[in-house]
């Protein structure tokens, strides 16, 4: 029996992509209006709205495994999709959901915490000969125990959280001296992001790429993959730009690590959207380092590359529907870039930038997507993430998206917020990712290279830097600037902002 309702446990722009897809399948969808954005723009693009504005709670409401419940009870939807972040990735939601009656929209609770715990996901990459990195297959304890492994498996190692991902509740070592405080940081932050503190130990693999491959398996036993993506341009474990297919790897290593993905997903017996992570070293050897259970963030860029609809696979393998493609049947069209423009001040660290949304344009053509969950007058808040939109370009190869991509973003006009718009921009002019050799490492080692350093580019960076800060004094008087961060002001980011006015 197909599914005639869903309720999406999210919010923000995997909420509206959701919807859209439910649209064109016939689906009714229900979004949860919260006191903390009871105007937000997802709203209107679903179909009915369970209003919970007039209720405030310590817990957020799409981390409230009873209260979805309960709102699951009183509309009476068949389905419960939770896009990404949040409970996407909680077995035990997924579990509760189908004690219910619900469907969960998403892999099995199994599978889910088989994967979503790392060092079990590890014991099973393991047991099917998936190549992973030197380390322990468990959870280290306490400082002792670490510092055993580490001297094991030798300097640099890295800790990571035996639950969720992001980047919480990791930490590079380098050296002995720095492994206790790491540990205790490492395990205090996974407790808080997690509600687990269990962590574990392994080999870093320093300035590496990092390779995604993008999974889809049903509920009777097929299993396939849709190609990989390249999302090595990050900062602390956050990817900025994806693009795909990844110009690190020839077919023969596609189709290899292509079949390794499935292997590993296929262990747990995987149904559902999934996406399995790699590190691959400068010598073209690869380490399996986690599986997502969940659609991805930036999953948009395969979407063009191969014509599929991954959220209309996900109901579809939901409803227990077969695959309808083989592994022969996939072909990869071309290349699609991804930059998620965030609100963020680049000069201060890439952090926050909290504001109102004046003025927003986009570009529009054929080969251009835009994936937003705000419009002009919405404020971005310290409440959720900080992304204002997903810009993804198509091009017929590698350089052509890249042209295109370029072209596209100077064609983004966002007024009243700082984003990262002037970063993609200068990474799109340089000369490792044009010829594809950045890694992972890409921002620590070429940033402070990306100046315009003339003498004529710092007069025109000081210039800029006064005419902005007698502008934000005289819109806001309360909002006291430090005149003297003019000094600190990086060229290459102002030179790139003047550009795109």
């Amino acid at each position: 029996m197909g599914i005639k309702s869903i309720l999406i446990a999210n919010r923000g722009e995997i909420a509206i992509r959701i919807a859209r897809t439910c649209k064109e399948m016939g689906i009714e969808t229900w979004g949860i209006k919260t006191s903390i954005e009871p105007k937000a723009h997802y709203l209107t693009q679903v179909d009915k709205v369970f209003d919970m504005s007039d209720e405030f709670s310590d817990v957020m409401v799409f981390l409230d495994i009873e209260k979805l419940l309960e709102i699951v009870k009183e509309t009476g939807v068949d389905a419960v999709h939770p896009g990404y972040g949040f409970l996407a990735e909680n077995a035990y939601f997924a579990q509760r959901c189908l004690n219910v009656g619900v469907k969960f929209i998403g892999p099995t609770p199994d599978a889910i915490y088989k994967m979503g715990n790392k060092t079990v996901a590890k014991q099973l990459a393991q047991k099917h000969e998936i190549p992973m990195a030197s380390g322990l297959a468990k959870t280290i304890k306490n400082v002792s125990e670490a510092k055993k492994a580490a001297d094991n498996i030798g300097y640099p190692v890295i800790i990571k959280a035996a639950s969720g991902g992001g980047g919480r509740g990791m930490r590079i070592i380098h050296k002995a001296e720095e492994l206790a405080q790491n540990f205790r940081l490492a395990t205090n932050e996974a407790e808080k992001a997690f509600n687990d503190p269990s962590v574990f130990i392994e080999k870093y693999i320093e300035n590496p790429k990092h390779i995604e491959f993008q999974i889809l398996g049903d509920s009777h036993g097929s299993c396939i993959h849709l190609g990989e993506r390249e999302c090595s341009i990050q900062r602390k474990h956050q990817k900025l730009i994806e693009e795909a297919p990844s110009s690190a790897l020839s077919d023969e290593l596609r189709k290899e690590m292509g079949e390794v993905a499935v292997r590993i997903a296929k262990a747990v017996k995987y149904e559902s959207a999934g996406t399995v992570e790699f590190l691959l070293d400068t010598n073209n050897k690869y380490y399996f380092m986690e599986m997502n259970t969940r659609i991805q963030v930036e999953h948009p860029v395969t979407e063009m590359i191969t014509g599929f609809d991954l959220i209309k696979e996900q109901i579809r393998i939901a409803q227990g529907e077969k695959l309808t493609h083989t592994q022969n049947d996939i072909k990869l069209n071309g290349w699609a870039i991804e930059c998620r423009i965030n609100a963020e001040d680049i000069q201060a660290g890439f952090s926050p930038y909290l504001g109102t949304i004046e003025n927003m344009i986009f570009p529009t053509a054929e080969h251009i997507r835009v994936d937003s969950g705000v419009v002009e007058g919405d404020t971005i808040s310290p409440n959720f993430d900080s992304m204002v939109a997903k810009l993804i370009v198509w091009g017929e190869d590698r350089n052509t998206a890249i042209a295109n991509t370029k072209k596209a973003l100077n064609k983004v006009w966002i007024k009243g917020l700082k984003t990262t718009v002037p970063f993609f921009k200068t990474v799109l002019e340089h000369e490792s990712f044009i010829n594809g050799s950045f890694t992972t490492a890409f921002i620590e080692k070429e940033l402070d290279s990306m100046h315009e350093s003339t003498d004529d580019e710092k007069v025109l960076a000081a210039w800029f830097a006064t005419l902005q800060y007698i502008e934000e004094r005289e819109k806001d008087a309360a909002n006291q600037v430090d005149f003297e961060q003019g000094k600190n002001i990086n060229p290459w980011v102002l030179n790139k902002r003047m550009k795109s006015f």
